[in-house]
């Protein structure tokens, strides 16, 4: 797949092109990190990109005209542009999985005040946040997805068992892990895991993933729908209460 990430300091997105899964997924060839820098569609010499807004306000808004001629110099009849804003939908792993499939997407990076609304309304197909808070720019925002879809890609990771495990990925958080030694100061890892029973293992991470998702994140266990195994973990949890570790 490729990204395209229009933005004023391409240089920030460009650091990430050799580390970890990103460099990995471009070093295979399953990804294309394409950096427009919005400042060559600058109105004039000086590269201005922004003014004033219109009606008053405070700071400066970024203009149409730069990010939309920088649209269209990447835009293709595959593509997708997704602005990175707080006001978009928060960013989820369903959201990363639809991504992934995406031949072409577009990711819009603001900065100062935002951006002229009609680059919203007429070149924008979706607003992404990914939290409620507000950043300088949009830029680590696209840093998240750019590093959320490459692992998804098909043979990036080892192992599909290396994501699929992980939280938020089947909608619930992760059951906890531990690796040697065996014992720190008094702390054991817990014997079950040690058993060598594939089976026994698997149920005990299934319980302490829902366990751990009831405790952290019980919001998620309502958009999750959940096999039979998992209700009957989970009814047998809350039925335990304090026995189970849950208050």
């Amino acid at each position: 797949m490729k990204i395209s990430v229009l933005t004023l300091f391409p240089d920030f997105i460009n650091n990430i092109r050799d580390f970890s899964i990103v460099g990995r997924s471009i070093g295979q060839g399953k990804l294309e990190l394409e950096t427009v820098d919005i400042r060559d569609f600058a109105i004039n010499k000086y590269l201005q990109v922004d003014d004033y807004p219109y009606g008053g306000g405070p700071g400066m808004l970024m203009q149409i005209k730069p990010i939309v001629e920088a649209i269209e110099s990447v835009k293709t009849e595959n593509s997708k542009v997704y602005y990175m804003s707080p006001q978009g939908k928060v960013l989820t792993q369903e959201k990363l999985k639809e991504l992934k499939d995406e031949e072409h997407i577009i990711l819009l990076n603001g900065h100062y005040e935002g951006i002229d609304n009609r680059v919203i309304e007429n070149y924008v197909d979706e607003e992404i946040s990914i939290g409620d808070y507000v950043l300088t720019g949009g830029e680590l925002a696209s840093m998240v997805v750019i590093d959320g879809v490459s692992r998804l890609l098909d043979g990036v990771l080892a192992s599909e068992e290396s994501f699929e495990d992980e939280s938020h990925y089947n909608g619930l958080l992760e059951h906890p892990q531990y690796t040697r030694p065996r014992e720190f100061r008094g702390l054991e890892v817990p014997d079950i895991l040690l058993s060598g029973d594939h089976e026994k293992i698997r149920k005990y991470r299934l319980r302490e993933s829902i366990k751990n998702t009831l405790q952290k994140r019980p919001d998620l266990l309502k958009e999750k729908t959940l096999n039979d195994e998992e209700k009957d973990i989970l009814k047998d949890l809350l039925e335990g209460g304090k026995d189970n570790g849950l208050y």
